[in-house]
C-alpha cells in the first residue's frame, strides 16, 4: 500500500480499529455479570407485560450548564394483567416524579432500572391501554470519546457557538431519557420537541413540525417520526446550522425528501460532498429496495464526532472527505465519503431490519458493513468489490464469537463489522447463485424483515428457507465461534504430473461441511466439497505452485500439511 505514508496507515489502523470497537459497547469491557446487566438485558415480567406504543418526549437544553430538564410520556398496551412496569433511566439522572391517569405513583430505583407500582386500584387488565408521565432533570453522562463512549457531546464550534449531540448505541438511552430501553420494543411512533436557546437549531429524527419562540429566549423545536424507532437512535442535534434540501426521485417515480444541517460556515462544502447521496440510493434501491422511512425523509446532520446511523437523522461528522478521515486500506474506499456510505446503509440495517437483543447486533454491523462492499460493486464490479472486502481481514481478531450472551446488554465482539462482511460474502461464493443471493439480501431487507425485530435464529431459518440451502453448520461456526474453519490440506506428488490432495475441515462444529475453491494453473476456480472427514482428490499439476486455495472467495484458514518430500 504506497498510497500513504506508514505514520497514516497506523493512523487509519488506530481509527478502524477504535470505530469497530464501538462493537464491544461503547469501551465496556469483557467483564462477569451482575444483577444489574440482567436488570437491563433480560425479558422480565415487569417488561414483558406491556408494549410500548408511542412515546412523547419533551426536553429542554441548558447549554451553559450542560444539564437538561424534561417529560417523556410513555404510552403501551397491557399484555398482560399487572400493578408494576419496569422502565429504565440512568442512576445518576433524577426523576422528579411519574404520574399515571393524573396521579402520583411510587417507584423503586435500582441500577438503572426503575419500578413502577400503579397501585392496585388502578391495576393494568390485559388488553387495556395507559400512559406514564416521567418528569426528570439532571446532568447526562458525558461523551468522553464519541461515538465509542456514548452520551452528550458538548462543544463549540469554530465560531463560538455550541454544537451539541447525543450518541447512545450500546450504552443505551435510559442515559438521557426514560424509556423502556430494550431493542425488541420500538415504539410505533414518536414526538420529540426540544427547548434550547433562540440562537441554536434543534434537528431530531423524523418530520419537521416547526419551531415557536418562547418569551424568555428560547425556542422549542417539534420533530415527528411516523414508523417504529430504536431507543437509542432517538438523537438530538444542535448547532447554528444552515439548511438546504433537495429530493431523489426512485425508479417508479415516488420521490424521497433530502435534508441537510451543516454548520453555516460549511455549506458550500457541504453541498459539493452530499453529491453523493442520490447514486447511493440508486445503488441501494437496486440491491437492498427504496429507502425504508419515506414518510419521514433523509437527512444528514452535523455533529461533533465521527457519525452514527440515527434514523431519518444521521449523524455526520468525517469532515467532508472521502473515505474514513480520508484513509482506507484497500485505496478503493477513498473514492466515497466512508460515513455517508455507511451509516446510511444502517436505515436498512439496525434501523429497519433491527435485533432484538444486543446480542444480535452483529444484524445491524455485519450487514451494514457487507452493503459497503455492495456499494463499490454497484459503481464498479465485483472483482473491485472481492478487493474491497477482503482489504478487511487484516482487522479482524477472531478473538470471541459475533454472537454475545443473551439477556445482559452485551454485544459480540468488534469483528462483527469487518468478519460478518467476509461471512456474507462466503454464504455468496457458497450458495453459487448471484440471482438468488441478491433476490434473498433484498427479500430480507425490503420484504420478510423491513421495520421489523428479528433474532439470529428467525433470520437464519429464513435465509435456508428462502435458498434451499442449508446454512447451519456454517452459521453457527461463523457467528457462535470465534475460529474460522481451518483447510487442512496435504498435496503429495504420485506420478509424472499427477498429484493426490488430501483435505478436510477443522472446526468446532461438528459434521461441518463447506465448499472450497481452489485453482490448479488455469486461473479457473474448481469447487470441491469438503467435511470433516479427510477425503481424497487426484488432479495434474504442472509443479505443486500451480495449486491454489482461493481465499478471496471463502474466509478461511489455510493448513499446508505436506512435507518437503511431498512438495
Amino acid at each position: 500500500m504506497n498510497l500513504f505514508l506508514k505514520i497514516t496507515l497506523l493512523t487509519f489502523f488506530c481509527f478502524n480499529f477504535c470505530f469497530q470497537s464501538f462493537a464491544i459497547g461503547n469501551g465496556r469491557q469483557a467483564k462477569g455479570f451482575t444483577r444489574c446487566d440482567t436488570l437491563r438485558g433480560s425479558l422480565r415480567d415487569e417488561r414483558t407485560c406491556y408494549d410500548v406504543t408511542y412515546y412523547d418526549l419533551s426536553v429542554t437544553i441548558d447549554t451553559a450548564k450542560q444539564a437538561i430538564s424534561g417529560v417523556n410520556k410513555i404510552y403501551y398496551k397491557a399484555l398482560q394483567t399487572f400493578d408494576v412496569m419496569q422502565i429504565d433511566f440512568f442512576s445518576n439522572m433524577v426523576i422528579d416524579k411519574i404520574e399515571y391517569k393524573g396521579v402520583v405513583v411510587p417507584y423503586k430505583r435500582e441500577c438503572d432500572a426503575v419500578f413502577v407500582y400503579t397501585r392496585k386500584e388502578l391495576t393494568q387488565a390485559r388488553g387495556s391501554e395507559g400512559s406514564l408521565e416521567v418528569y426528570f432533570h439532571g446532568y447526562p453522562k458525558v461523551a468522553r470519546n464519541a461515538p465509542w463512549d456514548g452520551g452528550f457531546t458538548w462543544k463549540y464550534d469554530e465560531e463560538g457557538t455550541p454544537f451539541i449531540a447525543t450518541s447512545v448505541q450500546g450504552i443505551g438511552a435510559s442515559l438521557w431519557y426514560p424509556c423502556k430501553d430494550y431493542l425488541g420494543d420500538e415504539p410505533d411512533s414518536m414526538r420529540i420537541s426540544i427547548t434550547c436557546p433562540q440562537n441554536l437549531t434543534a434537528v431530531s429524527n423524523g418530520q419537521y413540525e416547526g419551531v415557536e419562540k418562547n418569551e424568555d429566549g428560547t425556542q422549542q423545536w417539534k420533530w415527528f417520526v411516523s414508523y417504529p424507532i430504536n431507543t437509542y437512535n432517538v438523537s438530538l442535534n444542535l448547532g447554528n446550522y444552515a439548511h438546504f434540501e433537495d429530493e431523489f426521485t426512485y425508479s417508479d417515480g415516488e420521490k424521497l425528501k433530502l435534508n441537510y444541517y451543516v454548520l453555516k460556515y460549511n455549506l458550500d462544502k457541504a453541498k459539493e460532498q452530499f453529491k453523493q447521496v442520490k447514486p447511493m440510493l440508486k445503488c441501494y434501491e437496486k440491491y437492498l429496495g427504496k429507502y425504508p422511512f419515506m414518510r419521514d425523509g433523509y437527512k444528514l446532520i452535523e455533529v461533533p464526532y465521527l457519525g452514527m446511523e440515527h434514523q431519518s437523522a444521521i449523524a455526520y461528522g468525517n469532515g467532508y472527505k472521502n473515505g474514513y478521515a480520508g484513509i482506507d486500506f484497500s485505496k478503493i474506499g477513498v473514492l466515497f465519503d466512508y460515513i455517508i456510505i455507511h451509516e446510511s446503509g444502517h436505515e436498512w440495517w439496525g434501523n429497519s431490519v433491527s435485533c432484538k437483543d444486543l446480542a444480535d447486533m452483529w444484524i445491524h454491523e455485519s450487514f451494514c458493513t457487507y452493503t459497503e462492499s455492495i456499494y463499490v460493486e454497484c459503481l464498479h464490479d465485483y472483482k473491485t468489490a472481492l478487493r474491497y472486502i477482503n482489504a478487511k481481514k487484516n482487522t479482524v481478531g477472531n478473538r470471541s464469537p459475533i454472537i454475545g450472551p443473551y439477556g445482559v446488554n452485551q454485544e459480540g465482539d468488534k469483528d462483527m463489522y469487518s468478519k460478518g462482511s467476509l461471512i456474507l460474502n462466503t454464504f455468496r461464493s457458497v450458495l453459487g447463485n448471484d440471482n438468488l443471493w441478491w433476490s434473498l439480501i433484498k427479500n430480507i431487507s425490503d420484504t420478510t424483515f423491513k421495520i421489523k425485530n428479528v433474532d439470529a435464529n428467525e433470520l437464519l431459518a429464513h435465509i435456508n428457507k428462502y435458498t434451499g440451502y442449508d446454512f447451519t453448520a456454517m452459521f453457527n461456526q461463523y457467528f457462535r465461534y470465534a475460529a474460522i474453519p481451518t483447510f487442512v490440506y496435504t498435496l503429495k506428488k504420485a506420478k509424472g504430473k499427477e498429484y493426490e490432495l488430501k483435505y478436510r475441515w477443522q472446526t468446532d462444529v461438528p459434521n461441518f461441511k463447506m465448499p472450497v475453491f481452489i485453482q490448479t494453473g488455469n486461473g479457473k476456480n474448481q469447487r470441491i466439497e469438503c467435511t470433516n472427514e479427510e477425503q481424497t482428490l487426484k488432479m495434474k499439476l504442472a509443479s505443486p505452485s500451480k495449486f491454489l486455495v482461493n481465499e478471496n472467495l471463502i474466509f478461511i484458514n489455510v493448513q499446508n500439511t505436506s512435507t518437503k518430500a511431498e512438495k
